[in-house]
């Protein structure tokens, strides 16, 4: 199985950006996660631009989704919602359908309970809208983060493999 994982943040050290490499690298068997890294290269949406030939980063997105089974995307929340970043992302395959039946997991590194909570809601809906099959939606709160940016909380590790679990069984 394949699964794109994505970080809604920007940041080159984020804590969204470790919870999808925790994934990445605690993969089960047979699942191969690909981290998508460029959210920042996708231009703004714009109809006039959803035309042959597509901008390279459009046709390069739409293509990393379709060789996917599957969706992990972490998003952080930027006031009370998505980062527009990653909206803009999914504004890009509103029109050609990539997300369209597709499993999307979807959760967040926050800082503490009840963190986080409405930008993924925000998240939820947009997938919705596109008619992804949306899994999961709940924060996983990151604990400390280790010397290197890594997720290194044991109970986070363990709710990022439950998550790729159920994203698998999905499937």
């Amino acid at each position: 199985m394949r699964i794109l994982a994505v970080s809604g943040s920007l940041q080159a050290r984020s804590s969204n950006g470790a919870l999808v490499e925790a994934a990445r690298t605690a993969s089960p068997p047979g699942v191969e996660i690909d981290v998508y890294q460029e959210l920042a290269s996708l231009p703004a949406y714009n109809s006039d631009l959803d035309v042959d030939p597509l901008p390279v980063s459009v046709a390069d997105w739409r293509a990393s989704l379709a060789a996917a089974d599957g969706v992990l995307i972490a998003c952080p929340e930027f006031g009370h919602a998505l980062p527009g970043s990653l909206k803009n992302a999914i504004d890009w395959v509103i029109s050609s359908g990539e997300l369209v039946g597709k499993p999307v997991a979807v959760t967040c590194a926050a800082a503490g309970p009840g963190r986080g909570e409405k930008g993924l809601a925000s998240l939820v809906g947009v997938l919705r809208a596109v008619d992804a099959r949306v899994i999961g939606g709940e924060p996983i709160v990151r604990g400390v983060l280790g010397p290197a940016g890594e997720i290194a909380d044991p109970a986070a590790l363990a709710a990022i493999e439950a998550l790729v679990a159920q994203l698998v069984a999905a499937r």
